[in-house]
């Protein structure tokens, strides 16, 4: 394979850092499920009274506030290697 091996193709690679990306993302959901459930729900019923029905809410846009938070932080290091750790400091 006259080196090609050492050196993957890059739309491989993409599709590999893709498919990690949605793994964490995943992990991430079943993770907060599980403390928002374990936050909000008492005890489970036919029915989510208001209260605990509130707390779902919550807990799920403090979630994707987070996830949208991290995400833009992300962007903005894949624009520029580096922009993390600058803009932390602003």
């Amino acid at each position: 394979m006259d080196g090609q091996g050492a050196t993957a193709d890059p739309q491989l690679q993409h599709f590999i850092e893709i498919e990690s990306q949605k793994q964490r993302f995943q992990q991430l959901v079943h993770q907060m499920t599980e403390v928002c459930w374990e936050k909000c729900m008492d005890k489970p019923g036919p029915k989510l009274d208001s209260r605990t029905e509130s707390c779902f809410v919550n807990c799920v846009e403090r979630f994707i506030d987070t996830s949208q938070f991290i995400l833009n932080r992300l962007e903005q290091t894949q624009r520029g290697k580096g922009g993390f750790s600058d803009s932390m400091l602003e």
